[in-house]
């Protein structure tokens, strides 16, 4: 995985962090026994999943590898190795 840039776009940087916040939120809430606030804080959890989710539509996310990609990736893996 240390070769890879998994993770490494705006996308996922933003879902991430809205996620986070919404888990501190909830969090919170669930100390204070406030099961409103609570929900509100998962809500916002998942919020960051659908805005990662639309980034990564828009174009801010990583593409997805094409079959020949794989191929040639596979092939020079195999090389290295030879």
């Amino acid at each position: 995985m240390a070769g890879s840039s998994h993770g490494h776009t705006p996308a996922a940087w933003t879902g991430v962090i809205i996620s986070f916040i919404g888990f501190c939120v909830a969090g919170v809430f669930m100390v204070a026994a406030n099961p409103v606030g609570f929900w509100a804080g998962m809500a916002v959890v998942l919020l960051g999943g659908v805005v990662g989710l639309a980034m990564k539509a828009a174009g801010l996310g990583m593409p997805k590898e094409s079959a020949e990609m794989a191929r040639a990736r596979a092939r020079a893996a195999q090389a290295q190795v030879s």
